[in-house]
């Protein structure tokens, strides 16, 4: 990320006007591979590769925010990989991480990993270390410390259905196994800002969230997301979770996030009210459906619907609700900028 889009970023957030409204996408693996021409496998791989693309993207579309930017990652295997669970490869798919826990009661003897030393971890920071002044040429920052969410991490490990279930039927195994992530992540988000001290925002990926209940909700992900969010000083606190459902919407300033991408199934205009207007929000065009399947003048059509919505543009960042997606072209992103006033 650049310093001005930085800027304007902080902006948006503080509630400034700012003409025209940004539009920022999250990009990793699950777009950026098939986009650029290679393989996930070499993307995930080979540093240079992991490297190119990112370049690619942010050379060709300068007046789009890429958030995180520069993600280094593994796919969904990133955090799991540190409480040992085993990663299986596909040469275009994204990799997947195989739970470790045949049973909820095993949580209490799970050890906390050492983010420093262990799985895929190490590997993330050094590969940012090997690019960081290559990166830092081309104008851009390090900028968030980012990892998977409490709720995400545990129904890797714990497996989703039987994680989901246990939060009624083992409540207490539950929060050992959430107590003990969130205690990782916390170390692992710290050890990321030692490592890069541009660093000014945390991102928090959570799609487990938007499946639970309000009361579910309170007990089992509010404390958990709210120690990780304060347990950091940030100028940015951005969680993504684009599952369907409007459950941490009414939390998220008490929970410390200032920056929002959500289901596209909600419209900017219902958030903004859950919210209070307190939150700034990412979104919100259909992402397969529109982003990716649709022509550019389907984008450009849903973008103006997006906006029709809302007669306060304050707090609005202009994105699909959700990362990208698969196979979005380059005509639709720049349909997408055209459609924002962008160019």
């Amino acid at each position: 990320m650049t310093d001005d889009q930085w800027k304007k970023l902080l902006a948006v957030i503080n509630g400034e006007a700012v003409e025209p409204l940004p539009v920022g996408f999250i990009i990793d693996s699950p777009w950026l591979p098939g986009w650029a021409g290679i393989s996930a496998l070499d993307y995930y791989s080979s540093e240079q590769m992991w490297f190119e693309a990112n370049l690619k993207a942010v050379r060709q579309f300068p007046d789009a925010m890429f958030l995180p930017s520069f993600w280094s990652e593994f796919g969904m295997c990133t955090e799991p990989s540190a409480f040992g669970a085993k990663c299986s490869w596909q040469l275009n798919e994204m990799p997947y991480a195989d739970k470790i826990l045949a049973d909820i009661k095993e949580a209490g003897s799970l050890a906390k990993p050492n983010p420093k030393n262990d799985g895929l971890l190490p590997f993330t920071l050094n590969r940012l270390r090997h690019y960081q002044g290559q990166i830092e040429q081309e104008g851009h920052s390090i900028k968030f410390a980012v990892s998977r969410g409490p709720l995400n991490i545990a129904s890797f490990l714990a497996g989703s259905t039987e994680f989901l279930m246990a939060i009624r039927t083992n409540p207490v195994e539950t929060h050992k196994l959430l107590e003990t992530v969130t205690d990782f992540i916390v170390d692992w988000l710290d050890l990321q800002a030692d490592t890069f001290p541009s660093i000014d925002g945390i991102f928090i990926l959570d799609d487990i969230v938007g499946f639970l209940g309000e009361q579910d909700f309170k007990e089992a992900a509010l404390p958990y997301l709210e120690r990780i969010f304060k347990s950091f000083q940030a100028s940015v606190k951005f969680f993504h979770n684009d599952a369907a459902g409007l459950v941490s919407a009414p939390f998220l300033a008490q929970i410390g996030v200032n920056l929002f991408n959500f289901s596209f199934q909600h419209t900017l205009a219902e958030m903004k009210e859950l919210t209070n207007n307190a939150v700034t929000l990412l979104g919100n065009i259909p992402t397969r459906d529109v982003l990716a399947a649709g022509s550019p003048d389907d984008v450009r059509s849903s973008v103006r619907v997006a906006l029709d919505s809302v007669e306060d543009e304050s707090r609005i960042i202009l994105s699909c609700g959700g990362g990208m997606p698969p196979d979005v072209s380059t005509e639709n992103i720049d349909a997408f900028l055209s459609a924002a006033g962008h160019g």
